[in-house]
């Protein structure tokens, strides 16, 4: 038995869902613990690409029990889409479960989100406007709804016309926007997704810790990544839930004693997508290859991501903040055909060399990256089976990325497929 947490340990972006499917092969269940649809999982298997945003990645194996947990908030058209386009493709989904403790995204979420980037203005956030973040504020502020009142007919029209009667306020009066909500017209949309939806609800804490109990291998997924967390992330310039391991218990229904251990998901570089300081970001023509190369551009939103050299600073902070018991690097691939390659090993600021990374953004901001070089290699690597077959300079590139982020590698990328994934140990 085993129970694991995989964690971005970058921004966001770093492959998780790829490393989930190809880690759910093992596994018994999976469970997604936190974010919404602001967050975009990419599978691709053979030759088919499955681009997913609130179901679990191990959804493609149909015998696998997938879970989305209280810590996830959802919008219940997006799921549906999702369900819809799967059975398109020959996938069952008849194993996946609800938390009725998962709080529900409505429209007016989204038209909050929106107005509140515009008033904003030159502050802004920099948000996906899927409503993530007002459905957040809206949970913790004990006005939300969740699942559990989504299928239930008198719950759902008591509270939603609360929400809409103040959020259409909230919309004329704060923001002075002409958009309104139709409570009628919301209320009957939202009564027939739960129609759709009332059979996969059920009580995830319970089935979680009823599968570790009997010994079988849970492994949770988390979206976005540690910089992106509410609390440890590059604050304000984060998302509105908990994407560090710790939040898996909290998102699931499970105590901490259940965790057996946390990989930290990174790319061999580093992206970004949305505002905030970005110390090793490139503004060249190695920039704009990394994002040619590595297609970077959003699953949710399409929006190209800013791309750098990997940062090892980062990557300490990542290991210590979520306990990382090893990494799985993605897209090795990419580097090549690039002569030098660079790792950030500390920070340059106000005349001091940094190795921690600093709490404060406006410190952060005045960060330069202190690199250290390493030669490139020019062979394909898209078609390697075995990590020894990698390059000499893949190789020590690799190495001394794992001892200057402080993290052993257990799975490289060498490619976007489930069959391009070195398995450096056995993980289950």
């Amino acid at each position: 038995m085993s129970a694991i947490v995989l964690i971005g340990a970058q921004w966001g972006d770093e492959g998780k869902g790829k490393v989930t499917d190809f880690l759910a092969r093992k596994a018994d269940m999976i469970v997604r613990y936190q974010g919404g649809n602001n967050a975009g999982h990419t599978v691709v298997v053979d030759d088919r690409v499955f681009k997913l945003h609130l179901i679990p990645s191990g959804i493609l194996y149909g015998e696998k029990q997938c879970l989305i947990g209280n810590g996830v908030v959802i919008d219940p058209a997006v799921l549906l889409e999702e369900l819809d386009m799967l059975h398109q493709q020959g996938v069952a989904t008849d194993r996946l479960r609800i938390s009725p403790r998962a709080h529900v995204i409505f429209p007016h979420h989204r038209s909050i989100d929106r107005a509140e980037e515009e008033y904003k203005g030159s502050g802004k956030i920099g948000t996906t406007n899927r409503g993530i973040g007002p459905a957040y504020t809206d949970k913790a502020a004990r006005v939300g709804i969740r699942m559990a009142e989504l299928v239930d007919q008198e719950d759902l029209a008591e509270k939603l016309r609360t929400a809409v009667d103040f959020k259409n306020r909230q919309l004329a009066e704060l923001y002075r926007s002409a958009e309104q909500i139709d409570y009628t017209q919301v209320l009957d949309e939202y009564n027939g997704y739960a129609q759709k939806l009332a059979p996969y609800v059920a009580d995830v804490s319970l089935l979680v810790n009823d599968a570790i109990d009997r010994g079988q291998n849970v492994l949770f997924e988390g979206a976005q990544g540690t910089l992106l967390d509410l609390d440890h992330g590059t604050y304000p310039y984060v998302t509105s839930s908990h994407p560090v391991a710790s939040a898996a218990c909290t998102g699931a229904g499970l105590g901490p004693t259940k965790i057996d251990q946390t990989i930290g998901i990174a790319k061999a570089y580093i992206t970004r997508v949305g505002e905030g300081p970005f110390p090793t970001e490139l503004h060249d023509a190695v920039g704009a290859a990394l994002q040619e190369r590595g297609f970077e551009f959003g699953t949710t939103t399409g929006r190209p991501r800013r791309c750098g050299w990997y940062d090892a600073v980062i990557a300490r902070y990542a290991a210590r903040i979520n306990g990382l018991g090893c990494l799985a690097v993605t897209k090795l691939d990419v580097l090549t055909g690039l002569d030098t390659l660079k790792i950030c090993v500390g920070y340059e600021c106000d005349g001091e060399v940094l190795t921690e990374f600093p709490y404060s953004l406006k410190k952060l901001a005045r960060c330069k990256p202190v690199y250290r070089e390493f030669p490139g290699w020019r062979e394909d690597i898209t078609a390697v089976t075995d990590y020894n077959q990698l390059p000499a300079n893949a190789r020590n590139y690799l190495q001394h990325l794992a001892e200057l982020s402080g993290v052993p590698i257990a799975i490289v990328g060498v490619g976007p497929g489930r069959k391009q994934t070195l398995a450096l140990r056995d993980l289950f």
